[in-house]
């Protein structure tokens, strides 16, 4: 059985093993970030909708989102509309997976807010805004159930560009080496970050967990 490695943040990590492993993965969780809210505080200005590049947005939000609940939401993709319509807010729409196609997206002279994160800030349109709304701060070494599940031949799932850098820089500050560790990449843009020399790097054919799986399947 393939054993794959999750390093995403709670609670998506739970939820990417449970799918791994009703996909007919092992499934080892070694999330490479802690998420924590960020006090913030609603634009005086008008806007005519919001922009979620993550779901972390919607869970670390706080009460100030129920302000929006009647705005359109343009979400990143699947998981992150999901979250979105759970909590409340009525008119979401999917994303192609990735925030650039979802900026590139978003209708001409649109006033959008995008709730974000500290380090999640991709280019916005003109009359775009932006709040902070969480943190995502990096372990500052490779967990030691990632370091087990690697010498063990599993193949680290990379879910963001963040994620795969930070996982590359990881791996070398263990003195390990990238030419014995296979990974699969959410995106090429992902697969750019984690950089080169990796034993097989294998991308997605689409931006969910489904696609990544059969990526890190492919021999």
């Amino acid at each position: 059985m393939t054993t794959v490695l999750v390093l995403r943040p709670e609670p998506g990590a739970t939820a990417s093993a449970a799918r791994a492993e009703a996909a007919g993965f092992r499934a080892v969780t070694a999330p490479l970030f802690t998420i924590a809210p960020v006090d913030w505080a609603p634009p005086t200005e008008p806007v005519d909708a919001l922009m979620l590049t993550s779901a972390n947005a919607v869970r670390h939000g706080g009460p100030a989102l129920a302000l929006f609940h009647d705005l359109p939401v343009h979400a990143v993709g699947i998981e992150t509309a999901a979250i979105a319509s759970a909590a409340g807010f009525r008119d979401v729409r999917i994303g192609p997976g990735d925030a650039a196609g979802l900026v590139a997206a978003l209708p001409d002279g649109l006033r959008v807010l995008h709730l974000a994160g500290r380090e999640h800030r991709p280019a916005l349109p003109a009359q775009g805004l932006r709040r902070i709304v969480y943190a995502a701060d990096p372990v500052t070494a490779l967990p030691d159930a990632a370091r087990e599940a690697l010498a063990g031949g599993a193949i680290a799932l990379l879910h963001s560009a963040r994620a795969a850098a930070t996982f590359a820089a990881l791996v070398e500050t263990a003195g390990l080496s990238r030419a014995g560790i296979a990974v699969a990449a959410l995106s090429p843009a992902v697969a750019a970050a984690a950089g080169i020399g990796w034993r097989r790097c294998a991308i997605a054919g689409a931006p969910d967990d489904e696609a990544l799986f059969r990526a890190a399947n492919c021999r």
